[in-house]
C-alpha cells in the first residue's frame, strides 16, 4: 500500500513536532506538510487539492480552530484524527466524521493505533471501489462510519435500524451491542435492498426474514415491538399479503 500522504497542524511547536516526528517514523504514514495554524493547513490544501489523505488536527488554535477546518473541508477533504488536551471535543469531532481523537498528551502507541484505523479506512475504501460493481440487491453487506472506524456489517447480521436525529442505531444479531453512525435513517434506507429491508415507521427500519410475528399493526423482532406507521401502512400490508 502507498503511504498516506499527511499534515500536522497545530500552533504549539513542541506539539507539532511531537505528531510531525511521529509520522515520520510510521512506515505507511508519509509527511507532507507541517503547519502552525489551521490558516495555513487550509491554505495549502486548498493549493495542492486531493493531495493529502490524512490530517492530525489540534482543536485548540487561533483564528481557525481544527473542527472549524474539519468542517471547511467536508467529506471530500482528507480523513481527520484530533489532537488536543480537551476531551469534552470528542462528541464534536464524531460529528464531523473523525477517524480518531487523541488526547494530549500521548505516546506513541496510542499514536500508532490512531493511524492504524486511517490506514484500514484506506485500505477498505479501496477494495471498495476496485470491487466489481454490485446492485443493492446483490450486495451481501454494507460499509458504516461507526465509533470512528469503518466497520463491514453483513445484511444477514441486521435485525433493525432506528433512526435517532442525525444518527441511526443499526441492531444486529451476533451482539447485543448496537452500532451507531452518523447518518440520516432516509440515507440508510437508501443503501438497503427493497426486497430484504422494508422502512414500515419514520424512525425504523425492519428486516423482513427477522420478523418472527406480526399483530394489530406491530411486528415482533426478538422480544422488540416495532409499530407499522400510518404512512407506511399500505405497502407493508401488501408485503403480507405476499408473505401469508
Amino acid at each position: 500500500m502507498t503511504p498516506l500522504k499527511t499534515i500536522a497542524v497545530d500552533d504549539e511547536p513542541l506539539a507539532l513536532g511531537l505528531v510531525a516526528s511521529f509520522v515520520q517514523k510510521t512506515p505507511f504514514l508519509e509527511l507532507v506538510g507541517k503547519f502552525g495554524s489551521a490558516v495555513e493547513a487550509l491554505k495549502y490544501l486548498h493549493e495542492h487539492p486531493g493531495t493529502v489523505d490524512l490530517a492530525f488536527l489540534d482543536i485548540q488554535m487561533q483564528e481557525l480552530n481544527g473542527l472549524e477546518l474539519a468542517r471547511v473541508l467536508g467529506p471530500t477533504g482528507p480523513r481527520v484524527i484530533f489532537t488536543t488536551a480537551f476531551s469534552q471535543y470528542a462528541l464534536e469531532g464524531y460529528r464531523v466524521d473523525a477517524l480518531d481523537y487523541l488526547v494530549k498528551p500521548f505516546n506513541y502507541e496510542e499514536f500508532l493505533r490512531a493511524a492504524g484505523k486511517a490506514r484500514a479506512y484506506a485500505e477498505l475504501t479501496a477494495q471498495h471501489a476496485t470491487a466489481p460493481a454490485a446492485s443493492p440487491e446483490e450486495e451481501e453487506y454494507l460499509f458504516l462510519k461507526a465509533e470512528y472506524q469503518l466497520v463491514r456489517v453483513a445484511l444477514s447480521d441486521i435485525l433493525y435500524i432506528e433512526g435517532l436525529k442525525d444518527y441511526v442505531k443499526v441492531h444486529l444479531k451476533s451482539t447485543p451491542r448496537a452500532l451507531l453512525s452518523l447518518m440520516s435513517l432516509k440515507a440508510m434506507e437508501e443503501k438497503l435492498p427493497a426486497r430484504r429491508f422494508m422502512r414500515i415507521h419514520r424512525s425504523f427500519i425492519v428486516a423482513l426474514d427477522k420478523i418472527e410475528a406480526v399483530r394489530r399493526l406491530t411486528v415482533q423482532i426478538g422480544a422488540v415491538t416495532i409499530p407499522v406507521g400510518d404512512q407506511y401502512k399500505e405497502a407493508f400490508l401488501q408485503f403480507l399479503s405476499r408473505w401469508s
